[in-house]
């Protein structure tokens, strides 16, 4: 593999500056057209759009997708989960400059002790500017956007400016961060740039800049930690013995590698070990916390891995990118959710695989670049290959577009996406009733709708506290007896129903 690394890096300049970064492989350069072809009224209708635009210009337009779809589930009350109150809850705590506490946790639960996330307090001064779960909302939509900035940008590079833009269509269009857009909010939408900034940054041998993006993982979630450490044996593996530029001059990239390798391990084991325990207090059980029932080992059935495996390979070039490097980021993750002892980490639902939608794209762009460097008749880049990854643009834009008639992104094209029914706006009544500063123990519907301006609990978990109100969505009509339920919940307190409308029950304490 040495061999072959040493023919690409005759390709690809080991450079930390100059005019070029990646050079394109010549077969797949678009011929040069003499300026006197392009004349008269052809040259007045063309559109002259600077190449180096179209990343951005990509990432403007799937910025109003992502919102649009974030927005619209959150106008029709579709909440997934309670994610969305615990963050917007830790933010606001950040927005007044206190700890981010998280009632639904817990009374003065502080979310640290749950996941080593202060990456979100960023989120802050916006929040405060315009206090509402659509600031959480539009803030990971634009981070997600973000993220096809570098994935388009080093998928040019390689292969060309109109083969790129497929490249950062298919990745924008995937199935991992479509699913991530649709789950409401989470803290991984801060790693995904990170993350697809610092790797794209190896491809074009910036070797300080991908450190530098890789670094700030560790505040994003304890796990990434391990992702950091892995992408510093990428550059490891890649960079060789090189000098690395800067004020006091000398060191060697490997050295500056395996210091960020390091760094991550130790950063994970101190936010695991060390920081989470302190934050949470008392009961905290780190294999517990991890695994979810202090087993060592989960019970994902082989056949769920290969599938989770297959989809994560397939949309981004098949097994094309197991040839690269890149593809060692991707492990730490797979390994702690086929580890864990929750179904819902081992599959392709919800958000968990955003992070590595970067990591397989940017794979499958490194390997397009090494078979294109080959020297041609080289044993491991025979012809088909080579018109394989001509092609694979193409490929990857096309599946991603089939996919896109079964993920949420296709409903957007429905009318109903833009409409708020009957029943949504008499919950919205139903819970306008709740006046500002109450206490309020509620389940997953309500949540987003009150987290902004009452102490919102989840069920059960007040901590003793009866609290003002009670609201409930009831769409499935599980709650037949309000009144009942709230004396199981509180026996010393007595609550009325106020409201019962658009599915939902809300209650008041007399």
């Amino acid at each position: 593999m040495d061999g072959d690394r040493d023919r690409v890096e005759a390709v690809l300049p080991a450079q930390e500056s100059g005019p070029r970064d990646i050079a394109a492989p010549a077969q797949w350069a678009t011929p040069a057209v003499p300026a006197a072809v392009v004349t008269g009224a052809a040259a007045r209708r063309r559109v002259r759009v600077p190449a180096r635009l179209d990343p951005w210009l990509l990432a403007a337009g799937f910025l109003a997708l992502y919102s649009a779809l974030s927005l619209s589930r959150y106008r029709r009350m579709e909440t997934m989960s309670w994610d969305l109150g615990i963050f917007e809850q830790a933010v606001r705590g950040y927005a007044r400059l206190r700890a981010p506490v998280a009632d639904l946790k817990g009374p003065g639960f502080n979310v640290l002790g749950d996941h080593f996330s202060p990456i979100t307090a960023l989120i802050a001064p916006f929040y405060r500017v315009l206090p509402t779960p659509a600031t959480l909302l539009v803030a990971q939509a634009l981070l997600f956007a973000l993220s096809v900035v570098p994935v388009t940008r080093a998928a040019a590079q390689v292969l060309g400016r109109s083969r790129g833009l497929a490249v950062g269509a298919a990745y924008g269009l995937s199935w991992g961060v479509q699913r991530a857009v649709d789950f409401d909010f989470h803290e991984i939408a801060f790693a995904v740039p990170l993350l697809a900034f610092s790797l794209a940054a190896v491809l074009r041998r910036r070797w300080r800049t991908a450190l530098g993006w890789a670094a700030p993982l560790v505040l994003v979630k304890e796990d990434m930690g391990a992702a950091v450490a892995m992408i510093g044996a990428v550059v490891w593996l890649r960079a060789g013995r090189e000098t690395v530029r800067g004020p006091k001059g000398g060191g060697y990239v490997r050295s500056w590698a395996l210091s960020l390798a390091a760094f991550g391990a130790v950063a994970s084991a101190w936010e695991v070990g060390g920081l989470i325990p302190a934050f949470h207090g008392a009961g905290y059980d780190a294999l517990n916390h991890i695994n979810g029932d202090g087993s060592l080992t989960g019970h994902v059935p082989p056949v769920t891995a290969l599938r989770t495996v297959l989809w994560l390979l397939l949309p981004a070039g098949g097994l094309l990118a197991l040839r690269s490097p890149l593809m060692l980021v991707v492990v730490p993750t797979l390994g702690w959710r086929f580890l864990s002892h929750y179904p819902e980490n081992w599959g392709t639902d919800w958000h968990y695989n955003a992070v590595l939608m970067p990591v397989v794209f940017l794979a499958a762009v490194d390997c397009a670049a090494l078979i294109g460097a080959a020297a041609p008749g080289s044993r491991w880049a025979p012809p088909w290959l080579r018109s394989h990854v001509r092609a694979l643009p193409s490929v990857m834009l096309g599946a991603a577009l089939a996919l896109c008639t079964q993920l949420p992104l296709a409903g957007l094209s429905h009318r109903a996406a833009y409409e708020v029914d009957g029943p949504t706006r008499a919950a919205k009544r139903a819970l306008a009733r709740i006046p500002d500063g109450a206490t309020v123990e509620a389940n997953v519907g309500p949540l987003s709708r009150l987290v902004r301006r009452t102490t919102v609990y989840w069920v059960g978990q007040t901590g003793g506290l009866a609290p003002d109100y009670l609201a409930f969505e009831n769409r499935s009509k599980w709650l037949e007896d309000p009144a009942g339920y709230a004396l199981q919940l509180h026996p010393h307190a007595r609550y009325t129903t106020v409201a019962d409308a658009g599915g939902y029950v809300v209650l008041r304490r007399e």
